[in-house]
């Protein structure tokens, strides 16, 4: 008979007490400032301890839920199977039917279909789509141009064929998708999606409305301001569609909600554990007949402004990363978009590389056999309520503005997102963000290929009211594609010389630094002699030579280096030496460093050089 008694592990072990190891800390901290070393100032509008404890926990309300129980932190099902999601763009109807049996037959269980620049869909045109497709077995989500049309054909499909059990969503969005591309709500739209919600409210899992939250993340907005911003949206959508006669239970049962997931691999988790809870509260306020009225299907989209044209193979960790996020915070549908997204149209390797980072997460890491794996962890339990405690102020604030769309309308969402992603900008262009092939650690050898345009890296601004989508990278990439079509090859040599430990480390730093604008670098391990590395920079004809050395020896390696270099060549000292008051009064005047502003800095030394 098995062992059912319950042990206390390491019982015989003292307790430590926090104020033991805030003891502890401070000591290994010798005199450097906690709050500046050790917390970490998140863009959310909350800090984070470098620690957590049980106590950290008291007065969390929602703790001690299981998956599958109001308000459902941890899940919504008692189970973590989450659909493996991929799109199909619908140009010919005959051909995207090819392709989504291709897909179903390759482990995708979650079929979009987006319609793109096709003829009017008909009933005739919707069967060839749908044909040798098993409605019951998997989900389909309809999105594009003419998706209310084909929400009508799709409606009478399943009337026609007497099919009950068939779970369908529509991306027909005229709050969030329609307001950020129009600027103004459209409410004859509004009175069609009332009057769709109505025909499909015979079918329990068929979704009439998507909240297109993705809009938000790939804007720039943060994190709780995309969460703040979803549930605003959904709440309004409820408003108006009970105001138009539906019952709670049909109008929450007609939501979906679609959100962005970026690199931020805890707040991810955090970010729809909370998003749950708020959006069950929600609901529950509309006193719903049935409580699982309440429960957010959430489908995931790894995000888009993390990708980056330049070394574009790093899209695939990232991809991997997000996803991870995603699966273990118990999303409803994942979709990885393609690692080439963001300067092509996707062909079948790079889609079968995206759908098989969730095949791996599945059958090999099986992360779908863990429900809320995270829960527990003082951590990620304090992140769920830190991140739920801002994204509702902000909710609130927006209540109190008349709600989603009369906020939208006085541009407070615009102005926040913008906010928001201006920050984002400087902490690219200051490295305090990192993105590895674009603001650091480039791929030195790489030039950009015919099929990478200006377009795919100019962010496109629009006027007025509206959301402009764009990536992180793209003020990196824009600067580097112009140095790969300039018909030049800039080049920066490093002169090391004086300590070899803090040349060689200066020399690395510079590297990476000129590497960042497609500026071919030319290391050297080191020269014994400032004479040597002269003469070997000359010889180069780099059109930048940076003295690499240590603080003590720039005060006489660094006008020795311009008195020899003469005007052959832009003078860069790596480093913010003390001595810098007394170079600069030598005429010694470009230094790059750590604080430097890395973006500005190189489109000066472009300029510099004509490009």
């Amino acid at each position: 008979m098995a062992n059912t008694k319950s042990e206390k592990l390491f019982a015989e072990f003292p307790a430590v007490s926090t104020e033991k190891w805030e003891e502890v800390i401070t000591a290994d901290l010798k005199g450097a400032d906690y709050e500046r070393k050790l917390v970490w100032r998140t863009g959310e509008g909350f800090n984070l301890r470098p620690y957590y404890r049980a106590e950290n926990l008291e007065g969390i309300e929602f703790l001690g839920t299981e998956a599958g129980q109001f308000p459902y932190v941890r899940g919504t099902r008692a189970h973590n199977e989450w659909r493996i999601h991929q799109t199909v763009k619908v140009a010919n109807v005959a051909e995207a039917n090819a392709e989504a049996l291709k897909l179903l037959n390759s482990g995708v269980d979650s079929l979009g279909f987006c319609f793109c620049g096709c003829e009017s869909p008909t009933a005739e045109s919707l069967e060839t789509l749908l044909a040798g497709i098993s409605i019951p077995a998997i989900d389909l989500v309809f999105c594009g141009e003419c998706v209310g049309e084909v929400a009508e054909l799709v409606l009478a499909k399943l009337e026609k064929e007497g099919l009950e059990d068939a779970h369908i969503s529509f991306v027909i969005d005229p709050i969030v998708k329609g307001l950020s591309k129009k600027g103004t709500l459209c409410d004859s739209c509004m009175a069609k999606v009332a009057g769709l919600v109505k025909k499909a409210a015979a079918w329990k899992h068929v979704r009439i409305v998507t909240v297109s939250a993705q809009i938000f993340g790939n804007a720039g907005s943060t994190i709780v301001e995309e969460l703040a911003f979803a549930l605003s949206a959904g709440q309004e959508y409820m408003a108006r569609l009970t105001d138009a006669g539906l019952t709670a239970d049909e109008a929450a049962r007609a939501i979906r909600f679609s959100f962005s997931v970026s690199s931020n691999y805890f707040m991810e988790i955090a970010k729809f554990r909370a998003a749950r809870m708020l959006w069950a509260n929600i609901v529950k306020g509309y006193e719903p007949e049935k409580l699982c009225a309440s429960k957010m299907l959430a489908h995931a989209e790894t995000s888009r402004w993390n990708q980056s044209v330049y070394d574009p193979y790093v899209n695939m960790l990232r991809g991997t990363t997000e996803a991870m996020s995603a699966a273990i915070a118990g999303v409803h549908s994942l979709e990885v978009v393609p690692f080439n997204a963001a300067y092509a149209e996707p062909d079948e390797f790079a889609k079968r590389i995206a759908r098989n980072v969730e095949l791996l997460l599945k059958h090999e890491s099986h992360f779908d056999q863990v429900v809320d794996p995270a829960g527990g962890s003082y951590y990620i339990e304090t992140l769920t309520a830190s991140i739920a405690s801002e994204a509702w102020k902000l909710f609130l604030e927006l209540e109190e503005k008349g709600g989603y769309a009369a906020a939208y309308e006085a541009g407070t969402i615009k102005e926040k997102i913008e906010a928001s992603a201006a920050q984002k900008d400087k902490n690219i262009a200051t490295r305090r963000q990192i993105l590895l092939g674009a603001n650091q650690f480039p791929n030195f050898t790489e030039v950009a290929g015919e099929e990478i345009t200006m377009e795919s890296v100019e962010r496109d601004v629009k006027e007025g009211n509206l959301l402009n989508a764009y990536r992180g990278a793209m003020a990196f990439e824009q600067m580097r594609l112009e140095v790969d079509r300039s018909g030049k090859e800039p080049k920066a040599f490093m002169l090391t010389c004086g300590s070899l430990g803090m040349a060689r480390a200066r020399a690395q730093f510079s590297c990476n630094f000129f590497g960042c604008a497609g500026i071919r670098v030319i290391d050297n391990t080191f020269f014994k002699s400032i004479e040597e590395g002269v003469e070997a920079a000359l010889a180069s004809k780099a059109e930048i030579v940076v003295v690499c050395a240590s603080d003590d020896d720039y005060a006489e390696a660094a006008p020795k280096v311009k008195e020899l270099l003469g005007d052959k060549a832009i003078l860069v000292v790596a480093g913010a030496p003390a001595c810098t008051p007394e170079l600069e009064a030598q005429g010694i005047t470009n230094f790059i460093n750590v604080k430097s502003n890395v973006l500005e800095t190189l489109k000066f030394y472009l300029k510099e050089m004509g490009i």
